[in-house]
């Protein structure tokens, strides 16, 4: 991909070095060619200060030092120049090979010694007089993508009143959505990007994961949910503008009250917690569509059914076992533990079906003091919701994989969603119990298996000091009597995860 661009002003071109920062990713490389006074180190110093936004820092030109880092930064940064490199062999002492693992590589000079074959390459040709500034801009790879990408989002927004809105990133997460902040004057709201999932590899039966799992695959899933859940007088987030052909959504801004945060700060979570618990009751109380109207189409909930549940319950054989163990399960253990599951999870299937979200947790629900009852309670990352037993959603809350829930709270909390749905027809506290229970160590065995993955296929080892605290839920659920065989298969074959918890 090439374009041609021009800049009318110094701050024009540092706003566009800002806009294409919102896509930075390590192993990125931006080249930046133009004779001496081009405004190359404009360029480059808008794009790293972009990526801290609000932190106080000097960029200083890496003339002499040659390379200067930031690791404070969003996405590490790397910013070179090779005016003063002479040869090939000057270039590699740099040891550009070992931060483009981790940084994004920002080059000024390029030209002098540099291979500008880099898969993932955005060179910039800058040249000009005065306050303009001419650019040839060359995109491959993943830049080519991103440009692309900026483009249908500035052609989205333009057609809304947050045209000229300044963006800011303010999340990626795991999975292939992004998420910016839009700030008009005193207004803000959410830019969702989030384009037609790609299909992975088959699994099973010919089909990626993906599919099994019935994750969502583009944004109406998010556009139907949680149009659905305002409707009904929840705190999710509204649309206020969305394409859903392109995968964009300007999403009301619930703020930074997240969970996640306030119990990690030492907040009172007394109150939050309980309405959150409320939420479920009575979202447990009420018939839930199958089908959702969406703009002349309709989208299809579907069922948290035994073949979903069990690729993910696949998860811990496929990972974390050789995470343990350093070698693949043996055939035997692999079938037993199969078979134990398949016994169990049918037991999650009868009664009344609701909208099960599965990732009510601290990350995903915010506290909105301000509003009144239900609304209190605001949810986010609703677009994986199927078809499902209600168990599950308070399993995730009370269970949750990223902060501690002390068991005496749990266990108050649990009482409280009980006595709540003391006079609904449709609960049976003894089948509620068993669910419960097997959910939890369903879902326990599905973030091991997860965080074991991320660890060893992304390189995310962080996700690997939850593995203790997911291993406690674990145990606790495998307490409960009816999980006594598939108990006896951990203590048998994974007594590791037991080491783990201690």
């Amino acid at each position: 991909m090439q374009l041609t661009r021009r800049f009318e002003s110094p701050a024009a071109l540092e706003a566009y070095a800002a806009e294409l920062s919102l896509f930075a990713r390590p192993g990125m490389v931006l080249l930046l060619k133009g004779d001496l006074g081009s405004a190359k180190s404009t360029f480059a110093r808008a794009f790293i200060r972009a990526l801290a936004p609000g932190a106080e820092f000097d960029v200083p030109s890496p003339t002499f030092t040659l390379v200067q880092t930031y690791d404070e930064t969003r996405v590490p940064v790397a910013h070179a120049d090779l005016y003063r490199i002479g040869s090939v062999q000057e270039l590699e002492e740099l040891g550009f090979d070992d931060l483009l693992a981790s940084h994004v590589l920002i080059v000024e000079w390029p030209e002098k010694v540099l291979d500008e074959n880099h898969p993932d390459r955005l060179l910039i040709e800058l040249s000009g007089s005065g306050t303009h500034r001419d650019a040839v801009i060359t995109a491959r790879g993943a830049w080519e993508q991103a440009l692309a990408r900026n483009a249908a989002i500035n052609a989205f927004l333009g057609q809304t009143r947050w045209a000229n809105a300044e963006r800011r990133f303010l999340e990626g997460d795991a999975s292939f959505r992004r998420y910016e902040t839009l700030h008009l004057g005193t207004e803000a709201a959410i830019l969702m990007d989030m384009p037609a999932r790609p299909d992975g590899p088959p699994v099973k039966h010919g089909k990626p994961y993906s599919a099994i799992a019935h994750l969502a695959e583009d944004i109406r899933a998010v556009i139907a949910v949680n149009g659905t859940l305002c409707e009904r007088g929840y705190g999710a987030p509204q649309a206020e503008a969305y394409d859903l052909a392109q995968g964009f959504a300007v999403m009301e801004d619930l703020g930074r009250n997240v969970y996640g945060r306030m119990m990690r700060e030492g907040l009172d979570m007394a109150e939050p917690m309980s309405a959150a618990v409320a939420v479920l009751a009575d979202m447990a109380g009420r018939d839930w569509p199958h089908e959702v109207p969406l703009d002349g189409q309709t989208y299809r909930v579907p069922p948290y059914d035994v073949e979903a549940q069990l690729i993910e319950v696949d998860l811990l054989p496929s990972w974390f076992w050789p995470h343990l163990n350093g070698s693949p399960i043996p055939p035997t253990a692999l079938a037993e533990v199969e078979a134990l599951w398949m016994e169990l999870l049918p037991l999650t299937q009868g009664g009344r079906r609701v909208w099960a979200l599965r990732d009510y947790h601290s990350p995903n629900l915010l506290w909105l003091p301000e509003r009144q009852g239900l609304q209190r309670v605001g949810i986010i990352d609703t677009q994986d919701a199927l078809m499902g037993h209600p168990a599950y959603d308070l399993a995730s809350m009370l269970q949750d994989a990223r902060v501690d829930i002390d068991f005496a709270l749990a266990d108050s909390l649990y009482e409280q969603y009980c006595a709540l749905r003391t006079n609904d027809p449709h609960f049976d506290r003894d089948e509620f119990d068993v669910a419960y229970a097997i959910l939890g160590a369903q879902r326990a065995t599905k973030i091991l298996g997860i965080f074991a993955r991320l660890s060893k296929r992304d390189g995310k080892h962080g996700y690997l000091r939850h593995i203790p605290r997911v291993s406690r839920y674990l145990e606790r659920n495998l307490a409960h009597p009816r999980l006594a065989q598939l108990k006896r298969w951990f203590d048998t074959h994974l007594p590791a995860v037991r080491r783990e918890v201690a």
